[in-house]
Parts: C-alpha cells; structure tokens; sequence
C-alpha cells in the first residue's frame, strides 16, 4: 500500500525492481489479488442475491447473470491499471478527478456515502454465517455465534498481513466452488434436473417486470462497486507497482510495465473464471430448485429456505455440505470484505486529511486498528438489527449507484493516460465502453427507483 510520503515510497520501489515471470510457474507465484477477490464476490451476490433471483424469475435472466459478471472485469482491470503503473491506491486516484471539491474531490463524498453502507451489507454476511453454524450443528444461540465471527476475523487480521489474507482466501476459494460444482452435477440426477431448453430460455433476452431484485443483482454479482476499489490495493500490496518501479519515462521501465500488466490481467480474468462459475452455479440451483418449489428467500428463514438447493441435490444426509459451504462462501466475503474495508478506512483517513502516516508501518498498524473496529460494527449491528437479507440488499443498492462513477473514472484514466502504448486494446476499451453505458442505466435506474418509492 502507497505510504503517506512519497520519498520513502520511491526509494522502496527503486529496491524491488524485478522482471515480469515469463514462466508458468513463475506466473503462478504471482497470482493472488484476484483470488482474495473472489473470495469476497462469491460471498452476499452469489449465496444470498442470485439464489433469490433464481427463486424469483427462474432460468430467464441467466443472461443477464453472465452479463453482470462480464462487463464490469474491463472496469476492474483498468483500476488496476492505473494502481500499478502509478503507484496510487484507488482513493488516491478518485481524488484526482476533476470537478468541485470540498476538502477532497466531489467523488469521494459519493464514496464516503457507499462505504457506510457497506457496514450493514458485511453484517447481514456475518449473521448468515452464524445461521449457518447453527445450522450446522453449533450448540449456541446465533447470536454468540455472530459475535464469534467477528472476534476471529479481527484476531486473524491483527496477527496475519497479505500473505495471511490471500492464502486463507484461496483455502476458502476451493472450498464453496468445489461444493457448489458438485452439487451442480448431482442436481442432474434428480426431478430437478436442469434441460437445454431451460437454459436456451435463460440465454434469451427479456426483462422481467419486477427489476428491484436483477438490478440489485447486477450491483453485487460479479466484481461489485466496493470490490472495484478492493482490487487495486491488493494489487498494491502483492506488489506488481514495487516491482515495475516508478516512472522514469524509460523504455526499459515501459517494457517492464506492460509486462506486470500482462500478470494482472491474467490475475483478473483467473478472477472472473473463478467467480463466473461459481455464480452461474448459484443462480442454476436457484432457479431449478427454489423457483421451482416457489420458495422465496427471505430475511426469517433465508439460510434453512437456500439449503434445499442442496437437500434437493443430493438428499437429506447433504445438509452437513451445505453448511460447509454456506460457512465457507460467506465467511470468505466477512473475512476479505473486513481486510479490504479496513484498508479503505485507514487509507481514507489520509485522503480526507484526517491522519498523516509516519510511514508504512504507522498504516499497517492503522490498518490492524481498523480491522477491529469493523469488525465491533458489523457484528453490533447484526445483533441489533438482524434481517440479514435486508442488510445485503441495503449494501448492493449502494453499490449499484457507485458503479456509474467507477467507470467514468476508468474511461477517464483510460484517456488521460501519459503512456498511449499502455492504454486497454481496442477490444478492451470496447468492454470498458459497454461497461459504462451498463452501469450507467443501472445507477439511473437505482436512483430513479429511490425517488419514487
């Protein structure tokens, strides 16, 4: 992460200096900022949002499913994009856009409103895991259980760095996409049994009525607005901008650019396999299943209505596998979901000049302190509210309206970038053109639907 002070944050970058893998191997050793990605996407989205939409329209908007995980990786990678190759965190970057300020960029205060969101949305996440402890098995009341939760995501946090957040995530990463896969398959074998006909009905267009739910879906499938942000501080972190160094303007610096950039766009497409499939899974189940039966997810009984999509695919012996993997998909995103928000929380508090960072170990420590105060946050308000289905609703509605902002600042950095030669290909700025366009008329239609409620 980009210290305060930009001298130190040189000098340490002149001492990482290192080539791109041009190894498969090699390649592989520096992947991680998009696993830590997916486990956070395949978390609210996935378990809880699209199952409901499965629920709600059936097969018919599987189109819509796989549209909503494409479109935005082109935003994500151009982010990504700007962090390593300048070196700055994505709040850094916001800042730089033009227009009003009022001690930091307009954009920012349009941030600041949708991370507050974001506290209810993990705490709905840490209220389904507790539910799901419980229902598999755990002896104590839920909300111990959720209370549990947090203390162990802030524990692990305080002991562990990168190292620590991006292994745990890659464990729980295999973990729910083994488990949603196979019962995927074993659904085939079933009354359930997803057909071709089925499936050419979801890759056909059309809208349902009711487009509350697919827009709030298509906020937090795939890579949403907070995991936007997320992206390039992990990129950061795992050290893609330390080992291209600053810019000297040097061809051998350009030459070196462009190839950690060719490792980050293979970290975010890795990312979009892993969570594209998973969700695709997730919304298969869903809709086979749930619509199927007319169950409908909700706040009361959200996690005992989704563990039919198992029962029903594998019998009555599977609910032990579902708990399994609801545990792991949504512990994933309350986990990552913590370590990215607390970077967020401590980088913020420089942004709005709240804070000066002696130097990268005074943030670390910034960090770690913001982890815990999170994670009080998110299980405090689980207790007091509950309704965990209404909390992530509340959070992907938030996202939703970030996501036009997010890409205009991708179209912009694309454009005003100094190194044309760097810039997104033309097939990729195309994905960053629609990309927008999708965003946009999402972000109109979530605030047009806010004004008439």
């Amino acid at each position: 992460m980009t210290p305060a002070n930009p001298a130190p944050a040189a000098a340490k970058l002149l001492s990482t200096i290192e080539p791109a893998p041009t190894t498969l191997r090699g390649l592989t050793r520096q992947l991680g900022p998009g696993l830590i990605l997916s486990a956070i996407i395949v978390g609210a989205g996935e378990l809880i949002v699209t199952p409901k939409l499965g629920a709600e329209v059936g097969f018919r908007l599987l189109w819509f499913i796989i549209l909503g995980c494409l479109v935005k990786v082109f935003v994500q990678i151009e982010l990504g994009r700007y962090a390593v190759t300048r070196g700055r965190t994505t709040l850094e970057a916001l800042n730089t856009l033009p227009g009003p300020r009022l001690i930091v960029s307009w954009v920012m205060w349009i941030w600041l409103a949708m991370y507050l969101c974001l506290v209810p949305q993990v705490a709905g996440i840490v209220g389904g895991v507790a539910t799901a402890l419980k229902l598999g098995g755990a002896a104590i009341p839920v909300g111990w259980l959720a209370v549990l939760v947090g203390a162990s995501t802030a524990a692990l946090l305080v002991v562990g760095r990168y190292r620590l957040v991006e292994s745990f995530s890659t464990v729980l990463v295999g973990a729910f996409t083994v488990t949603t896969l196979v019962a995927v398959v074993a659904l085939q074998f079933t009354p359930y049994a997803v057909t071709g006909e089925q499936l050419a009905s979801g890759l056909s267009f059309h809208l349902p009525a009711n487009l509350a739910t697919a827009f709030g879906a298509f906020g937090l499938i795939g890579v949403g607005a907070s995991e936007l942000i997320y992206y390039p501080y992990w990129c950061l972190e795992k050290g893609y901008a330390r080992k291209i160094g600053p810019d000297d303007g040097t061809p051998e610096w350009r030459a070196r650019a462009a190839a950690w950039l060719r490792v980050m766009r293979v970290d975010a497409w890795l990312c979009f396999t892993v969570y594209t499939i998973t969700t695709i899974a997730f919304y298969l189940l869903g809709a086979a299943i749930l619509h199927a039966k007319q169950l409908q997810v909700e706040d009361s009984k959200m996690i005992e209505t989704l563990s039919f999509m198992y029962l029903d695919a594998f019998g009555g012996w599977s609910l032990w596998v579902f708990a399994i993997g609801a545990i792991a998909v949504l512990y994933s995103t309350v986990f990552g979901g913590t370590a990215s928000n607390a970077r967020l929380l401590a980088d913020s508090l420089a942004v709005f000049r709240l804070k000066t960072y002696r130097d990268a170990e005074h943030r670390v420590r910034w960090v770690k302190i913001s982890a815990v105060i999170l994670a009080v946050a998110f299980t405090s308000i689980f207790l007091l509210v509950g309704n965990p289905v209404s909390l992530v609703f509340l959070g992907a509605v938030a996202q939703g309206m970030m996501l036009p902002f997010l890409a205009g600042a991708a179209l912009y950095f694309h454009f005003t970038s100094p190194h044309r030669e760097l810039r997104a290909r033309p097939f990729s700025l195309a994905g960053l053109i629609v990309a927008a366009v999708a965003m946009t008329a999402l972000g109109g239609y979530q605030v047009i639907a806010a004004l008439t409620r």
